[in-house]
């Protein structure tokens, strides 16, 4: 099970933290991914780790103002964002790859409910 929280409505510039608690499998043998619906597009990978958390993927519209981040004890994952702009705009969900790495579809993760983001 995975369960986001964290979003909300801030202004451009803000910064957000969302959190997602994982349960059900163990979480330092499977990279996690943040995934993002913007309103009308389809979804996207914005930050990816691996197993153990030494790894590190963002994509290019969030990097250098994202950090992405586990906690293997208390199995949480973390996405900071700062600098926030309208195009980070959307519903982010939190997603369990299928293995140690990333790298499938996103489109076919487990994901949880999600958690809106609206900068205005």
């Amino acid at each position: 099970q995975l369960v986001e929280s964290g979003g909300g409505l801030v202004q451009e510039g803000s910064s957000l933290r969302l959190s997602c608690s994982a349960s059900g499998f163990s979480f330092s043998s499977y990279a996690m991914t943040w995934v993002r619906q913007a309103p009308g597009q389809v979804l996207e990978r914005v930050a990816s780790i691996n197993g153990f958390g030494v790894n590190t993927y963002y994509t290019g519209s969030v990097q250098g103002r994202a950090t992405i981040s586990k906690d293997a004890a208390k199995s949480m994952l973390y996405l900071q964002l700062n600098n926030l702009t309208t195009e980070d705009t959307g519903m982010y969900y939190c997603a369990k790859e299928v293995g140690y790495s990333w790298g499938t579809d996103v489109s076919r993760l487990q994901r949880g409910q999600g958690t809106q983001v609206t900068v205005s």
